[in-house]
């Protein structure tokens, strides 16, 4: 059975060097070489084809898909299970809420017992900066002991679903999002995309959206503009690597504190709340104290600190800057007189390009389930050439 479609992305994916990926994990986007990241979209977009031909690419025939969320989720929960059910793997929830964690099991023992017969471990931790990144190295750190000890068959591989640094799934979701709407990768080389801080009237949202745009479009010669109100930066050291990935690819890396500067010409705009690097550090140590009191008030202190910037939301006129510019959101996005009386995006806005964003968010579980396989098989090029010649249907 031949499908055009399906075996360009095969093409494409046999034209990379991606061996690296096998039997790791994927953590950092900027950990990862432009050839890996392509492979992920390539297998990404293949698994996309399968399914609107109804192909089935269930690779197992049993094991676990294991989802550890530390924090509330829609589209990155739903995204890991729809991966894991594509590809053939049962979902099991880990709440340490009613596992021996709250009763003082080590991360290593919780990494070991869960391991036993899963293939892939997504942990999602953005709430304390400083400690996400960090706990699925440890993770990941675990597994290898135990496997290297016979312990395991079978290292399970880990999925980061979003951490304080990066959020790689959103990310490369938002990539695949841009190859399909300018007709490549490389087509995106010089194109402006404006990452902007927006106003919320909510406070204590991660840095890790912003973060992976800018530590992930530099990657590909894009026009890459940051722009916030004075004192609402990143991690410094990201905002460092995202400058040092332009110079790499041929394209540029600009800050400023005026949204309408960044929006000036644009071809992408991505307007989006998030809390300052050094608020993102009190309230980690607030919460690890468990100081109630101390979170209510960073929380009063930074809703009255964003009103002052409450103009900076995506605007009809501000899109006026822009070269019709494309609307990109990871959502749930604080709809101006729909989720809140003023928020990130003018609903004006928002329902022009409401399927855009849909259609955005959609890429995310072939995005996690290319990950897992590029994690799991050694021959990724020769199993799916096999999966699209036998063609067994998905449903009949």
């Amino acid at each position: 059975m031949s499908n055009k479609a399906i075996d360009a992305s095969i093409a494409s994916l046999s034209a990379l060097s991606f061996g690296e990926l096998y039997n790791s994990d994927f953590l950092l986007t900027w950990d990862r070489s432009p050839e890996e990241l392509r492979a992920v979209l390539a297998v990404s977009q293949a698994l996309k084809e399968m399914r609107s031909a109804n192909i089935s690419p269930r690779i197992f025939d049993s094991g676990l898909a294991v989802s550890l969320f530390r924090d509330n989720s829609t589209r990155t929960r739903f995204s890991f299970a729809s991966a894991a059910n594509l590809l053939g793997l049962a979902v099991q929830d880990l709440d340490e809420g009613k596992s021996q964690i709250a009763h003082g099991e080590t991360v290593r023992e919780t990494a070991v017992m869960i391991s036993f017969l899963s293939e892939v471990i997504g942990i999602r931790d953005d709430m304390f900066l400083g400690a996400g990144h960090e706990y699925m190295v440890e993770v990941g750190e675990s597994l290898s002991l135990a496997h290297e000890a016979g312990l395991l068959e079978r290292r399970p591989s880990i999925v980061n679903l979003q951490c304080d640094r990066d959020h790689p799934t959103q990310s490369m979701a938002d990539l695949q999002h841009l190859a399909n709407e300018f007709g490549g990768v490389d087509n995106l080389k010089g194109k402006k995309i404006a990452m902007t801080w927006a106003y919320s009237p909510s406070y204590g949202k991660p840095l890790s959206v912003p973060q992976g745009i800018i530590g992930l479009m530099t990657r590909f010669g894009m026009d890459v503009r940051l722009a916030y109100p004075e004192g609402y930066n990143l991690i410094p050291d990201i905002e460092t690597k995202a400058a040092g990935f332009a110079r790499q690819s041929g394209g540029t890396f600009t800050l400023s504190n005026s949204m309408d500067e960044a929006f000036k010409d644009a071809d992408i705009v991505y307007p989006k709340s998030w809390a300052p690097f050094h608020v993102m550090q009190q309230r980690t140590e607030l919460l690890r104290k468990k100081d109630h009191e101390g979170l209510k008030t960073l929380e009063q202190q930074c809703l009255a600190e964003n009103r002052k910037f409450i103009d900076w939301e995506c605007t009809e006129e501000k899109m006026k800057l822009t070269r019709e510019a494309l609307y990109m959101h990871c959502l749930p996005a604080d709809i101006s007189g729909v989720s809140c009386e003023r928020g990130e995006v003018a609903a004006s806005v928002f329902d022009a390009q409401r399927d855009a964003t849909y259609r955005e968010a959609g890429y995310k579980p072939y995005v996690i389930a290319a990950m897992i396989l590029l994690s799991k098989v050694k021959d990724p090029v020769g199993l799916l050439k096999r999966i699209a010649a036998e063609g067994k249907p998905r449903s009949l």
